[in-house]
């Protein structure tokens, strides 16, 4: 005999709902344990060099690029998945081996976002391949919006975007700071300003081709952390790309920018749409920085004896542990549902995306520091990993958003205000 309750979730269920599971699929977990097996047995082992050196790991990307893991299939693959979360699952395992050989690897997707977000058909079809090259040559993409003095405020861009009616062009000038793959990539995609009087709502993503003139490589980044993935200054210098080259073509920003003139609500522009894109998926490459951390202290805690017992036993060691695995097991949570809400289409009402974001990034921050605290003085020399976690950990606060504003974009989201 049903009970009310029973009855009432009869009543309230449709008969073709399908039933809610946490299990993922049998092909979900075969994509993370290949990706595993790829980040244990290739990218951990040379996450240390590549750090000293400071380069792109172009052996790791090409083993990649053999094995399927890198390239425009392995992204359709991953995109595929109509619950969304196999590009975050795959992200978390190839970062749980060494984020700065992820980043090299993963770097070309900032790119691909960009011409995904903006992008018809046609141009996916056309530029989305070139920015991965081939598995005998392989390429990267970047993907170019902060400036010297807009890095926070993509609303302050001064990179312009001048139409040359004539000749059917577009002429670039400006510079861009902070560009992953910056100045070695094959395909940039670049967000400039065309009509500066209406700020964020005048800008425009174009894609330059492969070899174009007027673009040139700054200087390189000598970072904290993610040393492994190429980072520059990109300047653009009368850098002539044809017409077809601006995602979504003239017609359309024609009419956003008529509509914004005569003051109609706009959807959000071209950087923002990428981030809106990218931002589960930063939070699960976090989230494989803090699983990494976590489980290296676990080990070592269990190993490491002090005062004749192994250090896990100490409550103080034991309950950093505790609290580490619910906070990393927490901030997956939000950036599986926030991943699932932008493939199924689902508005992020609540700034879902960037609540993921924020999590994971701090959760990676704070649990690296942590693991370097359970090591003690070990945890501080380069000799252990997870110093290197910890660095590699701080950019999460930092790009594609900023902790603080990630913050206002969900206080915006959750009380209808405009907070400046």
């Amino acid at each position: 005999m049903a009970t009310d309750a029973e009855e009432l979730i009869a009543q309230s269920t449709p008969e073709d709902a399908p039933p809610f599971s946490m299990e993922l699929s049998q092909d979900q977990q075969d994509i993370r344990d290949w990706v595993h097996g790829f980040a244990e047995g290739v990218v951990r082992p040379a996450a240390s060099e590549w750090d000293e050196r400071e380069e792109t790991p172009w052996p790791i990307i090409s083993e990649a690029a053999k094995i399927g893991l890198y390239g425009f299939e392995s992204l359709a693959q991953f995109w595929a998945d109509p619950s969304g979360l196999t590009l975050p699952i795959a992200s978390e395992e190839l970062f749980w081996g060494d984020a700065g050989i992820g980043m090299a690897i993963m770097g070309t997707m900032l790119a691909v976002a960009g011409i995904f977000a903006s992008g018809t058909p046609e141009q996916l079809g056309e530029w989305v391949p070139q920015c991965y090259g081939t598995v005998e040559d392989p390429k990267v993409g970047a993907f170019c919006v902060s400036e010297p003095d807009a890095g926070s405020d993509v609303s302050a861009l001064r990179t312009r975007a001048k139409y040359d009616e004539a000749k059917d062009e577009w002429v670039l000038n400006g510079q861009k700071a902070w560009a992953t793959n910056g100045g070695i990539a094959n395909v940039h995609v670049v967000v400039a300003s065309v009509d500066p009087e209406l700020k964020a709502r005048g800008q425009a993503a174009f894609v330059i081709p492969p070899g174009t003139k007027g673009l040139e490589m700054g200087t390189k980044v000598k970072k904290h952390g993610l040393r492994a993935s190429h980072t520059a200054d990109v300047f653009l210098d009368d850098c002539r790309v044809p017409g077809s080259c601006l995602l979504g073509g003239k017609d359309k920003l024609d009419e956003r920018m008529a509509r914004a003139r005569e003051g109609q609500a706009a959807k959000s522009q071209a950087a923002m749409r990428t981030f809106e894109v990218s931002r589960p998926t930063v939070g699960a490459q976090a989230l494989g920085i803090a699983r990494a951390a976590y489980e290296y202290a676990l080990d070592y805690a269990k190993e490491r004896r002090q005062f004749g017992r192994a250090i896990i036993e100490n409550q103080a060691i034991a309950f950093a542990l505790a609290d580490m695995k619910l906070e990393i097991d927490a901030a997956r949570l939000l950036v599986w549902r926030a991943s699932w809400m932008g493939r199924a289409d689902h508005p992020f009402t609540n700034a879902e995306g960037s609540m993921s974001k924020l999590k994971a990034g701090e959760v990676a921050v704070w649990a690296t520091e942590r693991a370097i605290q359970i090591l003690g003085g070990n945890g501080y020399t380069r000799e252990y990993p997870v110093e290197r976690m910890h660095r590699d950990a701080k950019i999460y606060t930092i790009f594609e958003g900023t902790s603080e504003i990630q913050r206002l974009v969900i206080a915006r989201a959750i009380s209808g205000v405009h907070i400046p």
